[in-house]
C-alpha cells in the first residue's frame, strides 16, 4: 500500500476523518470550559492540553509539509488539492492552537518547544532541498561539502531565530 492509496482511501470516506479531526478542537473547547478559571485549576489540565496540541499538530504539520512538497517539488496545481487530506488538518491545527492559546500560554504546555523545534527542522530541510533542487548542486558541484553544511546550519539557526521572534 502506498501513501497515494492511503489518501485515496481516506478521501473515499471523508466523514470519518472529518469526525476524528473535529473532535480535537471540540476537545480543546470542552477542556477550556472544564479547566476552571484560576491558574491552579488550569495548571492541573496542562497535560490534557499537551495531548490536544500533539493530536492537532502531528497531522497539521504533516499536511503543511505535504502541501509544500506537492507545490514546490511536484508542481501540483491548487485546483487539484485534496481538501480532506491537505487542508482540513491545517484548519484543525489552527483552530485547536487558537482555542488553547486563549486559556494557557504555550510555554506552560509540556513539549510544545519540541514541536516548534521539529517544525523549524522540517522548514530548514525543505528549504535546503528546494535550494538544491533549483540550483542543481547535486549534479555538478565545485562547492566543498563543508560549505554546504555551514550553509544548512546557518539556515537552520536563522529559521529558528525567526520562528522564536514570530511566536
Amino acid at each position: 500500500m502506498t501513501l497515494r492509496d492511503v489518501f485515496q482511501a481516506i478521501s473515499a470516506q471523508p466523514a470519518l476523518l472529518f469526525m476524528l479531526l473535529s473532535a480535537i478542537p471540540t476537545g480543546a473547547f470542552l477542556t477550556n470550559k472544564w479547566s476552571g478559571e484560576t491558574a491552579e485549576q488550569i495548571w492541573k489540565w496542562r497535560y490534557v492540553y499537551a495531548v490536544l496540541v500533539y493530536l492537532a499538530c502531528i497531522p497539521g504539520i504533516f499536511a503543511v509539509t505535504l502541501n509544500i512538497y506537492l507545490f514546490l517539488f511536484e508542481r501540483q496545481s491548487v485546483w487539484d488539492m485534496n481538501l480532506v487530506v491537505q487542508v482540513f488538518p491545517i484548519l484543525t491545527m489552527i483552530a485547536t492552537l487558537t482555542l488553547i492559546r486563549r486559556k494557557i500560554p504555550f510555554d506552560y504546555v509540556p513539549g510544545f518547544g519540541k514541536l516548534s523545534g521539529f517544525m523549524t527542522l522540517i522548514a530548514a530541510l525543505i528549504g535546503v532541498l528546494w535550494l538544491i533542487d533549483r540550483t542543481r548542486i547535486y549534479a555538478v558541484s565545485y562547492i566543498p561539502f563543508v560549505y554546504l553544511l555551514i550553509g544548512f546550519v546557518t539556515l537552520l539557526v536563522l529559521i529558528r531565530f525567526a520562528w522564536s521572534r514570530l511566536f
